[in-house]
Parts: structure tokens; C-alpha cells; sequence
């Protein structure tokens, strides 16, 4: 049986890693044993931003709302609260939307989450 030698795969790993490295500061860039655990890292932090970026557009999302709910004279629990009673779905993200862009039927929703909440 022939032997197996590993420079080929080694050498193919290695450019995949450096090729992920690429841009790196310094010798992060360039050499391998530098490049990988920086590379590692890196993806490890793609990773969780990934995860991190749904929290934060959330929780915008939740300040605008209650910026515009406090606007018109209710609080954020209340209206979401009101417009849950009243059967009104609609997301987070469209009614931070409304409350920028569309003043008036934001205040509508509001009116008719203070209805819902007062029965």
C-alpha cells in the first residue's frame, strides 16, 4: 500500500484559511499558524453579531413604538396589550414604521388599543 502523504491537504486547508484572513492586520494576513486562530474568532463573532442584530432591531423597534404610543397618550405594554385584545396582528417592525411615516393611522391603532384596554 502506497503512502499517504498530507502536503496537499494541508497546503488546501491552509489557503482556505488565508483566504478567510485575507485583509487581517499584519502577519494575521500572511501566515497561517497567525491567520487561524484570528480566522476562528472571527467566525465565532460573525456568528453571535448574527444573533445580536435580531435583539437590537427589536429592541429599536419596541423604543420607537413607545416613543410614538407615549406620543399619543398610552404606553408601549398597553397598546400592544390593547391591540392583542382588539385582534389586531400586526408586527414590531411595521408598527415602528407607522409610528415614523404614518401619524395618522398609528394614531388610530393607539385610539383603538385605549378602547380595547378601558372595556
Amino acid at each position: 500500500m502506497a503512502r499517504v502523504k498530507k502536503g496537499v491537504t494541508a497546503h488546501r486547508r491552509h489557503k482556505k484559511i488565508l483566504k478567510l484572513a485575507k485583509g487581517f492586520y499584519g502577519a494575521r494576513s500572511k501566515q497561517f499558524k497567525a491567520a487561524n486562530p484570528a480566522v476562528m474568532r472571527s467566525l465565532r463573532s460573525a456568528y453571535v453579531g448574527r444573533k445580536l442584530k435580531k435583539r437590537q432591531y427589536r429592541q429599536m423597534w419596541i423604543a420607537r413604538i413607545n416613543a410614538g404610543a407615549r406620543m399619543n397618550g398610552i404606553s408601549y405594554s398597553q397598546l400592544m396589550n390593547g391591540l392583542k385584545k382588539s385582534g389586531i396582528e400586526i408586527n414590531r417592525k411595521m408598527l415602528s414604521e407607522m409610528a415614523i411615516y404614518d401619524a395618522p393611522a398609528f394614531a388610530a391603532l393607539c385610539e383603538t388599543a385605549k378602547k380595547a384596554v378601558a372595556k
